[in-house]
């Protein structure tokens, strides 16, 4: 084969696959010889990817991905670890370069997930999805949209709940009413279908907690006239703003890459305490911002060798996922700096929080949501930011990699009731030949 299957883009990619008639497969790890399976011998240059890779792909679990019969978009589950319980976490969509990109961005987020889960001492495991974007259509389109997520809910279904799908970037919650419509294996439902909703505010609420359990551990004060640099201006930035209005900062900077967000942003805000600017792709403004708290609330990977030595503040805490371009070296790099890092796994947890027992039934103010926000509770966001911050200086180790030795420990578990239940679907999945079940002969209603 000619073909740099990492260096297509989706939608090269995508023809590839529809020339070799290939519309679902999957790639799981084989825990007996320790490699990666691929269900189609055409895509083992992907196989062989992950399985020497050793920054991102992480013994994830399975990945499994098919075609939209209708437009040039994948929609793809990825499947990290699911001793604690079924994978959970929402899917994003997003406009990836290549299909390398893409790739490492979901296995990426599933692990934060994985991770975040077990933090919180949810019993989940961590998943997350990704439907990558057809530049040629209207993603604003709300028959697109249906169909689309319509799509990806028969996807949900197809896998036998070993994955729990949620809302992410790029997904609104009236798209989740359309996942919903073709499977119960979704949670961020609307709330007129008996959903908990939109989860944003509720992480915006958990960030603000994580930059005050920061502020503390840092010289015992709060947000109490401080200056924050906001980067990104989406759905949960604009609520987290707010509420550090009411923790009455003495400024906020707040930008994005994207104009409409900005306009957004000021309409609905339009505080003097708050700057708001439009940037460009290499706009290294907010960084070189003088401040108290960086909060990185666009997309991932934002913090790298080349934007953490310009960073200018004290504590770095954010809404986005995978802030760290690379966990391990990013990690160190904020650390030799001096700048705290409260991992992003730990303080944007309750959209998670939120959702996860949708099942469960609702009730105003519910203690089991409210006490990750408060400031007593063994395994509040606060307390275990201060736990990580405390157990980072005594071992003299960066705060990322203590977070990620306790999350470890506890992702590991396995689920009181029901056991590794998601490795034992996902392995039925491959004893019965996933991939086969023609996508394409399914009937969309």
């Amino acid at each position: 084969m000619d073909k740099n299957l990492l260096a297509l883009s989706p939608v090269e990619f995508i023809t590839f696959l529809r020339e070799e008639k290939i519309s679902r497969f999957y790639f799981a790890f084989d825990d007996l010889n320790s490699t990666i399976i691929s269900s189609h011998s055409q895509l083992t240059e992907i196989a062989e990817f992950l399985k020497n890779d050793n920054r991102d792909f992480n013994t994830h679990e399975g990945i499994f991905i098919q075609v939209s019969r209708h437009f040039n978009v994948l929609h793809c589950a990825f499947i990290h670890r699911t001793n604690r319980g079924q994978a959970a976490g929402g899917v994003r969509f997003w406009n990836y370069d290549k299909v390398e990109d893409f790739l490492r961005d979901g296995l990426r987020l599933a692990m934060g997930m994985t991770y975040k889960n077990a933090l919180a001492g949810l019993w989940w495991g961590g998943g997350k999805g990704v439907m990558t974007e057809d530049e040629s259509i209207d993603k604003n389109d709300s028959e697109i949209r249906k169909i689309l997520y319509s799509e990806y809910g028969e996807l949900m279904t197809s896998l036998n709940g070993c994955y729990v799908t949620a809302e992410d970037v790029g997904t609104k919650v009236s798209d989740m009413a359309n996942v919903f419509s073709k499977t119960r294996f979704t949670t961020c439902i609307p709330a007129e279908l008996g959903g908990s909703g939109n989860p944003s505010i509720p992480t915006a609420r958990g960030v603000v907690s994580g930059m005050e359990a920061g502020l503390h551990f840092l010289d015992k004060t709060d947000l109490n006239n401080k200056i924050i640099v906001v980067q990104g201006l989406g759905n949960v930035a604009r609520p987290m703003i707010k509420f550090l209005l009411e923790k009455n900062v003495k400024h906020i900077y707040a930008g994005d890459i994207f104009e409409q967000k900005v306009e957004e942003a000021y309409s609905e805000i339009n505080n003097e305490r708050v700057t708001f600017k439009l940037l460009q792709e290499d706009d290294r403004s907010l960084y070189l911002t003088e401040c108290d708290i960086f909060s990185p609330c666009a997309v991932g990977a934002t913090l790298n060798s080349r934007t953490i030595p310009t960073l200018n503040c004290k504590i770095v805490c954010g809404a986005a996922n995978n802030q760290l371009e690379d966990p391990i070296e990013d990690d160190k790099r904020l650390f030799e700096k001096g700048i705290l890092y409260v991992p992003d796994f730990l303080t944007n947890r309750m959209g998670i929080v939120n959702c996860a027992d949708e099942q469960a039934g609702y009730i105003k103010n519910d203690p089991l949501i409210e006490r990750h926000l408060d400031q007593k509770w063994e395994f509040s966001i606060y307390r275990t930011a201060l736990n990580v911050f405390k157990t980072a200086g005594e071992k003299n180790e960066t705060t990322g990699r203590t977070a990620l030795k306790i999350a470890e420990e506890m992702s590991i578990r396995n689920n009181p009731i029901y056991g590794h239940r998601g490795k034992t679907i996902i392995k039925s999945l491959i004893a019965n030949e996933w991939q086969n079940k023609n996508f394409d002969n399914y009937s969309l209603k």
